[in-house]
């Protein structure tokens, strides 16, 4: 089995992900979560059904504490729900044990921030090897790789520049380019695009469209920017705790 870097993969090396599953490729089922203030109990999530299919692009909109993010870090397995369940393919990924439900988020999503969460002391190359290095790839190949994606996102002459050293949109196009390093099978961002000016902005949207229909993969954004959101194949708030298509 070969990935998109035109690696080999060894046996074992495949994702948690079934690939010839024929349903939604994210089914999420009966979801709830909620958070405690000191009064009362406040569900963010209530009862959620809903899913996305392979390959296809989404956007979460809409204003501030309507559980956005909350809704993008359970899809990411970064949270766990209170009650119900998020189906990868058929699986349960909150049904997994600790070390498969950690396998699963290293090779199988790919996250991206608002605030990128580089580490400033090395370079861009470093940055992107991370993921390779904690899934155990040999410190060679895990630099081939990072070099890999960082020239597909436009990186090349930059990789060996420290994070201090560039620029905000360069940051976060090595923030993306650590996300694709594994080849995950979704792409999960909380406002991409929110630290930086308007030609960045549009410059990383670009990157986000055209990298989901190269490599296949589900995009998830959630964002205040509607330009990125009316790029997206879908879009969708929640009100009172449930996902609502917009148009």
């Amino acid at each position: 089995m070969v990935d998109i870097n035109g690696s080999q993969l060894e046996a074992g090396d495949e994702k948690e992900i079934v690939p010839e599953f024929s349903g939604p490729f994210i089914e999420v089922k009966d979801l709830w979560k909620g958070f405690d203030d000191t009064r009362a109990r406040i569900e963010i999530l209530k009862n959620v059904q809903f899913q996305i299919k392979a390959s296809e692009s989404l956007a979460i909109v809409g204003p501030s504490g309507i559980g956005k993010s909350t809704f993008l870090n359970l899809l990411g397995a970064l949270d766990r729900p209170d009650k119900g369940s998020i189906l990868f393919q058929g699986q349960d990924v909150f049904r997994f044990d600790h070390e498969k439900l950690a396998r699963f988020r290293n090779q199988s999503i790919g996250f991206v921030f608002q605030f990128h969460h580089l580490l400033p002391e090395f370079s861009a190359q470093e940055n992107v090897m991370i993921p390779c290095l904690i899934k155990g790839i040999q410190k060679q190949e895990a630099r081939q790789l990072a070099k890999h994606i960082l020239v597909r996102v436009g990186l090349e002459n930059r990789l060996h520049h420290r994070v201090t050293d560039l620029s905000g949109g360069e940051q976060q196009r090595v923030a993306l380019a650590r996300a694709l390093v594994l080849n995950p099978s979704v792409l999960l961002a909380d406002e991409p695009t929110g630290n930086l000016d308007k030609k960045n902005s549009r410059q990383i949207h670009d990157l986000l469209l055209s990298l989901n229909e190269e490599l296949g993969m589900v995009l998830v954004v959630v964002t205040h920017n509607l330009e990125l959101a009316e790029l997206m194949l879908r879009r969708v708030t929640i009100s009172d705790g449930q996902m609502v298509e917009t148009d």
